[in-house]
Formats: C-alpha cells, sequence, structure tokens
C-alpha cells in the first residue's frame, strides 16, 4: 500500500493533508524519516508520526448493482460516480475492482484493499467476468459454432498486437433468468461472454471485430460472486466468505 494511503486509512486527514504531513518529515517508517507518499508499506511495517503508532483500520468490500448513467470513479464527471451509491464513511476513499462504462451496468466490486482489487483485475490471476450482451444483429444458426471457437481461439481487436485471451461466447435461446431490471430497450439477440482479462471497451470491441454491434450490456458475474437479486443501484458488504475468494 502507498505510504499517503497507509495514512490516510490510519487518521482522519485527506490525501493532500497527509502529502503535508510527509513533508513535514514526522512521519517514520521502521525507525526513519519518510517523505516519499508512493513509498510501499505494509502491515508489518512500524509506522509511527511523531512518535505515535499508526494502525490502519479494517479493509471494506462491497458489492453495487451499476445503474446506467454512472461512472466507476472517484470523480464525478458527465456522469456521477457509482460511489454516491453507498451509504457508508468515507465512501470516496474506496476504489473500484474492475471497472464499467457508463452505459454498462451490472455487477462491480467495490474495496479499499488494493492487493485485493489487483486478484480481481489482473489477467495472471484468471477470474471470470461474465457478461450478459445484446447484439443488433442475431447470429445465424449456421455460423455460430464457427464464431464460438473464434471467440475461444481469441479475437484481433484494432489497434492490439496480440489477441485477446480465450473467451466462453454462450448463445442464448431460452433463459430462465429474469432480466426485467435491465435496461435494455432490444431483448432479442442475447449472448453470454465470459473473459478473463479486462482492455478497454473489449467487450463491444470483440464485436465489433466480428462485424456485429452490442447494443446493451450488462456484467452479472465476477470470479464465484453473483450479482443474484441485487436490485439496479441497490449494494451489499461484501461476506467473509466472499471476501477470501480473491485472498
Amino acid at each position: 500500500m502507498r505510504l499517503d494511503k497507509f495514512i490516510c486509512k490510519s487518521t482522519e486527514l485527506t490525501r493532500n493533508e497527509a502529502k503535508k504531513l510527509l513533508k513535514s518529515g514526522e512521519v517514520r517508517v521502521n525507525g526513519e524519516v519518510a517523505k516519499n507518499p508512493a513509498m510501499q508499506v505494509h502491515e508489518n511495517n512500524d509506522i509511527t508520526v511523531d512518535g505515535q503508532t499508526l494502525t490502519a483500520r479494517t479493509s471494506r468490500y462491497f458489492m453495487l448493482h451499476k445503474v446506467a448513467d454512472s461512472i466507476c470513479s472517484n470523480v464525478d464527471e458527465i456522469y456521477p460516480s457509482v460511489l454516491h451509491f453507498l451509504d457508508v464513511d468515507r465512501a470516496f476513499d474506496l476504489h473500484i475492482a474492475g471497472r464499467l462504462d457508463a452505459d454498462t451496468t451490472g455487477l462491480v466490486l467495490i474495496t479499499d484493499d488494493g492487493r485485493w482489487s489487483h486478484n480481481v483485475i489482473s489477467p495472471k490471476k484468471d477470474c471470470k467476468k461474465v457478461y450478459r450482451v445484446w447484439l443488433r444483429d442475431a447470429i445465424p444458426t449456421e455460423k455460430a459454432e464457427a464464431l464460438i471457437e473464434h471467440f475461444t481461439q481469441g479475437i484481433q481487436l484494432q489497434g492490439e498486437s496480440s489477441l485477446t485471451r480465450p473467451a466462453v461466447l454462450e448463445i442464448v435461446t431460452d433463459t430462465d433468468n429474469d432480466t426485467s431490471n435491465i435496461n435494455v430497450d432490444n431483448r432479442a439477440n442475447e449472448v453470454l461472454l465470459t473473459i478473463t482479462e479486462g482492455k478497454y471497451h473489449q467487450v463491444k470491441r470483440m464485436f465489433a471485430a466480428v462485424g456485429n454491434r452490442v447494443v446493451g450490456l450488462h456484467r452479472e458475474q465476477i470470479g464465484e460472486i453473483k450479482l443474484a437479486d441485487l436490485s439496479a443501484g441497490e449494494w451489499r458488504e461484501l461476506t467473509a466468505e466472499e471476501v477470501a475468494l480473491f485472498n
């Protein structure tokens, strides 16, 4: 964890106030004066301010059903941050583990534990993300098998030097899932896509690369954590068992 973030998790200081404190020379790490806010520290380091040992607050973990026209950012832009939906103290000290586009809905995981979120988003961890996708054009039955194989082999995205990691494409012909709370005008041409990486606009670019267009996108699962019956805009804390999935 960055030293300035550790200070914020151990005090009521803001990030800017923590940086000012570091400049003052009052912070010591294992007995040595530390002024670099980006210095990496760990729980077993002895971090003090004016002789007083700092202890970071317990990390927090949440899941949220993101609505359309909101952004996965700590700063409001054209659309508001999803962190406004969390009715918790210091919500904007948290960050999103795996972002969604403004028009994409569904599951987002939110935490202040950087190592945990790294395990969620790093392609090396092979964490599966499941998206329900609505396409402009239906996939012809006679082309479905070849397209499924194409996604398994990897898709060449425009501007990328290598193929995407293997993805699982499933054509949805009949579903028992209740998607009535998903804001999608055209519910035909529905597929499920499972990927293990998160390139910029990846799902949309993958279908564009095969001559189709995404008209609706909804993430319903990350690893073993499912959105389930959490309604749009609702959130809850993750259970200890859910948190342990990415430790």
